[in-house]
């Protein structure tokens, strides 16, 4: 991977790191115009600057499908690449192994992810790799006319009358059952939602999934589709409202109806939750995977934060990395000595 330097500060206004958004922004973007995507896009340029991530100190990987075209699309100063069909996962884990100080953020697809990457994004998760891993979930592949995806829903029809006989992978479903430490679902027409979830995984230290439906204007925005925009806004259930408050400057909240729960992340920024639904705990693992299930048996999108545990030891952490990039050390530090070799193998005999 390369990134260029960090661009000298903008005119106008600009973020605690002295950037302006501008910088945040990538290549004009080749999807089809309306294409929930280059809402997801156009979020993410905004997380990204409201929460002054370093474009030098960012890493952006993606896999293949229209979703993994995306990182083209912001932060163009910034390291990239595009990897093989399902492959950004180990992709992801192997650039956050040599530089533990990059803000990892994986772009895949439900096709990327949920058929050929499934086995990748399992053990991702199992490793608790520190990362932003969004997935832009449409349910059809795209790339190739419009045919099922693996998260399309039982009942769903494709654009041609055909009805989906098959279960589907639930993005979120799946995460939460393997250990993610951090799953939320949104919608990439609600920035109001999606933003905060954003800067939220940004700052979580472990694998942060968002499964984020974006409906595919050209093969999957019809009538009898459960992933169209119409679809969506009529059977969307919110879990709460969220705000994001950063470490290192103090907000004061004040919701004056409804219960509020406050969700300190590691590095000491917090999210505040007010519950509008049913009662919903994001630190109990049954009671997310609760919440996906019943929301799927009532035909509803369930979004907001499902499941959140800011303790979990992410892989730096298990492997015992040291805090010097990996990158950075030399072969003094990472070869052994002649003699602690034959120590080694003494200890062998």
């Amino acid at each position: 991977m390369t990134a260029t330097a960090t661009p000298p500060p903008a005119a106008g206004p600009r973020n605690r790191i002295g950037i302006g958004r501008e910088t945040y922004k990538g290549l004009p973007t080749t999807l089809c115009a309306g294409c929930g995507h280059n809402s997801i896009t156009n979020h993410l340029i905004k997380a990204l600057y409201e929460s002054a991530i370093p474009p030098h100190r960012l890493a952006k990987t993606s896999g293949i499908g229209c979703s993994s075209k995306a990182i083209a699309y912001f932060v163009e100063s910034a390291h990239g690449l595009n990897a093989v069909h399902g492959r950004m996962p180990s992709i992801t884990t192997g650039a956050k192994l040599a530089d533990r100080e990059l803000v990892m953020v994986g772009i895949s697809g439900d096709g990327d992810t949920a058929s050929i990457g499934l086995g990748q994004y399992c053990h991702l998760i199992r490793r608790n790799v520190d990362c932003t891993y969004i997935v832009e979930d449409n349910g059809v592949y795209g790339l190739t006319k419009g045919q099922f995806s693996a998260t399309a829903d039982i009942g769903s029809v494709q654009k041609k009358g055909q009805v989906n006989e098959f279960e589907t992978i639930d993005i979120c479903g799946l995460a939460v059952e393997l250990g993610a430490s951090f799953v939320a679902r949104s919608f990439s027409g609600d920035g109001k939602q999606l933003v905060p979830l954003l800067r939220a995984a940004f700052a979580h230290r472990g694998t942060a999934v968002l499964d984020v439906i974006s409906p595919c204007v050209t093969f999957n925005d019809h009538e009898g589709s459960t992933k169209s925009y119409e679809y969506v806004k009529a059977h969307d259930t919110v879990l709460q409202e969220l705000d994001f408050i950063p470490a290192d400057r103090e907000i004061v909240v004040d919701y004056p109806e409804g219960t509020t729960t406050t969700v300190r992340l590691h590095d000491g920024s917090e999210m505040v939750l007010r519950k509008l639904g049913p009662e919903h705990d994001p630190s109990d693992r049954l009671a997310a995977l609760r919440v996906v299930l019943e929301g799927r048996s009532r035909g509803e999108l369930v979004t907001g934060l499902l499941y959140v545990d800011p303790e979990m030891a992410d892989l730096t952490e298990r492997e015992r990395l040291p805090q010097v990039p990996l990158r950075d050390l030399g072969e003094a530090e990472l070869r052994l000595s002649p003699d602690a070799f034959a120590q080694l193998l003494a200890e062998w005999a």
